[in-house]
């Protein structure tokens, strides 16, 4: 669940599991509505629009700074923290003594120094440069190939380390798809879009002004020819990848294949070179094909593109990948491709900005340290942790009586829902970053230090057992998520926050935001892909065949329902397919919230706070943590790509479908929001 880009709130009420009404410390004289009634349009009903009716105002007058592609509830919490980052990364400076305070402030100190960056020009990628052109042959490219994944650059072959989908007590190497420069395999092949067509041309300009700031240092090439070749690879590429809804599929995605077997499967790849490359000879004697067909036919335009346009791909996408940390002019150059065009920004962020990320990327878990101590109270915590317990209880609840779900997989159900990991805050063990090396005045050894040292640190999992306490996510960061193999929730500290939990409101919005949230995340466990696995984090099908396929027709309504909305005009929809599983989560998170919170009034109605019901509360809460604009571009990437809807349908989808929008607004035949009961879903 990305967050960054749209916020859910937190909250620290304790839901109560028993009927008793829930508790608050703020004295009953204080409490406020915890709705920004700033935002309200008045002119709109929330009958016919329920996310203009409460963000309305807020959507009319707010503007987009240069640098932003994307502002709202999300964005603001994500400002304030990268100024705390800042505030601590700048204070660690004056510990150098210390050797965890003196690797952070120095690589942030690194990318701050201009001047020094400038003066080293292309110097830093010239060992890289240097090997790429030395390569003579496809075998000796098979086995650059993961070394430059190694140092993040961008390569047709991604990676991973994980759990084995059905054997999650064990690591497993996976490859899976990756090599392209823009956002979505659509960007290449919907060749009849105008827009699409526009993006590309753009793109091929910017790889040959990449090939034209490296030709400066000493190297001539016909960089117009050279960048459209690569960008012709690309597309070849693109055409056999597989779509982003089929890549939602887990068991067409789980293909065990030995080591052995690999030539067979894509024979125009070396592979005694690439595993080799990759560091995985002698330490696993198999791994996941994620996209078998996509790896045979790579294998075939590795056999058949000439070296020297694959060997131009590999340069191209060097300097893409360290263009932030060379000179300004790469800088630049990759900021009005990457920023301009494909997210409509006209500013690139403060410089500050960008060091402060490259810190959290690279030393991600030294600085959440710092930032816990600082922001994160235990008291935060505690409340957090008898919270989630609470949802999770009413969550319970609801499963026992769905009228749609047979006993036996009631049962399985139950069963996965008791196995629930919940974590909070920041993870039980820290990464120790001892052995990574960073210097001051070497920007780009550092980025590529730090990320060896995170290939390192996965590689090393590779016949370990399990660790569980281990973290997706930074405590720092503003998200959370739902883990399958690992059946587990997560919520980082910075993601517990106002003004998605306002401490002073009383319980009704913070139900809206907060409990919408931790429901939506258990919910991952159970939509179309969690579903999948079973409490253990194994890919298994436990379902009855008739529960199955009333679980497939209530989500195939749901699916018609999101095909239906249109992001960016005239016509550029939303994919139902692609955010069923985001869409079953907010579908079903708000339904638990909403019973939890009925559940923690005992029977008594809730107080009128700025003339507004409990329940009306409730669904502003819900409606305005989403509250959020994004430029055209980028709200276009979003949609072919993100398996998230845009945020006011994560609103309106979601509530239209809910009986509690009705009851608590009268909606009615004829307003804009009304659904026949036959037509809404209801799903947990």
């Amino acid at each position: 669940m990305n967050l960054l880009r749209s916020s859910l709130a937190l909250a620290a009420f304790v839901l109560v599991a028993t009927a008793a009404p829930a508790k608050s410390t703020t004295p009953a004289s204080k409490l406020v509505s915890g709705i920004d009634r700033g935002a309200i349009d008045a002119t709109v009903r929330p009958q016919d629009d329920l996310y203009r009716h409460v963000n309305g105002h807020w959507l009319k007058t707010a503007t987009f700074r240069p640098d932003q592609a994307y502002i709202g509830v999300g964005v603001q919490i994500y400002e304030e923290t990268q100024a705390h980052l800042r505030a601590l990364i700048e204070g660690v400076q004056r510990h150098a003594d210390e050797p965890e305070a003196a690797r952070i402030g120095d690589l942030y100190a690194s990318f701050m120094d201009e001047a020094g960056i400038e003066k080293l020009g292309l110097a830093p990628l010239a060992a890289e440069l240097a090997a790429i052109d030395a390569v003579a042959d496809r075998a000796q490219f098979a086995a650059l190939m993961p070394h430059l994944a190694r140092l993040g650059v961008n390569v047709p072959i991604d990676l991973g380390i994980g759990q084995d989908d059905r054997n999650a007590t064990r690591y497993v190497p996976s490859l899976v798809q990756s090599g392209l420069g823009l956002p979505n395999r659509d960007y290449y092949i919907n060749t009849d879009d105008a827009k699409f067509a526009g993006v590309r041309a753009k793109y091929a300009a910017y790889l040959a002004k990449l090939l034209t700031l490296a030709s400066t240092t000493g190297r001539s090439e016909p960089v117009e020819p050279t960048a459209q070749a690569v960008l012709a690879l690309e597309t070849e590429i693109a055409r056999v990848q597989w779509s982003a809804v089929e890549n939602r599929d887990p068991i067409k995605g789980y293909n065990r294949v030995e080591l052995g077997a690999l030539p067979a499967l894509a024979p125009g790849l070396d592979w005694p070179g690439w595993l080799a490359g990759a560091g995985l000879q002698g330490k696993t004697p198999d791994l996941l094909v994620r996209q078998p067909s996509y790896l045979k036919a790579l294998g075939g335009l590795l056999d058949s593109v000439p070296l020297a346009t694959w060997k131009a791909y590999a340069r191209t996408h060097l300097l893409d990948a360290y263009a932030p940390y060379l000179p300004a002019a790469f800088v630049d150059a990759r900021f009005a491709f990457a920023g301009t065009v494909l997210q409509g920004t006209q500013q690139n962020r403060p410089r500050w900005k960008r060091g402060v990320q490259l810190v959290d990327q690279s030393i991600g878990e030294g600085l959440g340290k710092l930032y816990v101590a600082a922001y994160f109270p235990p008291e935060s915590k505690r409340r957090m942790d008898g919270l989630v317990a609470n949802l999770l209880a009413a969550y319970r609840e609801s499963m026992t009586t769905l009228a749609w779900m047979s006993p036996a997989t009631r049962q399985e159900a139950l069963a996965k829902l008791a196995k629930f990991n919940t974590k909070i805050g920041y993870p039980k063990r820290w990464i120790d970053y001892g052995a990574l090396q960073i210097r001051r005045d070497d920007l780009v050894g550092n980025v590529m230090r730090a990320r060896s040292f995170e290939d390192a640190r996965q590689l090393a999992k590779l016949g370990r057992p399990i660790d569980r306490d281990e973290w997706g996510m930074t405590p720092q960061t503003i998200n959370a998520y739902y883990d399958p193999s690992m059946n587990e929730i997560v919520f980082p500290a910075a993601f517990l926050q106002a003004p998605n939990f306002d401490a002073a409101a009383d319980d009704a919005a913070n139900y809206g935001a907060i409990g919408a949230v931790i429901g939506h995340e258990i919910s991952h466990g159970f939509d179309d892909e969690g579903s999948q696995y079973d409490g253990d984090g194994n890919l298994r099908d436990w379902w009855t065949a008739q529960d199955k396929a009333n679980f497939a027709a209530k989500t195939k309504a749901l699916v018609a329902q999101y095909n239906a909305f249109v992001a960016v005009p005239p016509d550029y929809r939303v994919n139902g397919e692609l955010t069923l599983g985001e869409n079953i989560a907010d579908n079903s998170g708000l339904a638990i919230a909403w019973k939890a919170y009925q559940r923690s009034l005992g029977g008594k109605p809730a107080r009128v706070i700025d003339g507004m019901s409990g329940d009306e509360r409730f669904f502003f809460g819900f409606a305005q943590v989403w509250r959020a604009k994004a430029r055209p571009d980028a709200l276009l990437a979003q949609i072919k790509s993100d398996p998230h809807a845009p945020d006011e349908f994560r609103v309106t989808g979601t509530v239209r479908n809910h009986p509690g929008f009705y009851s608590t607004f009268g909606v009615k035949p004829g307003d804009k929001m009304y659904l026949a009961p036959a037509d809404r879903v209801t799903i947990w």
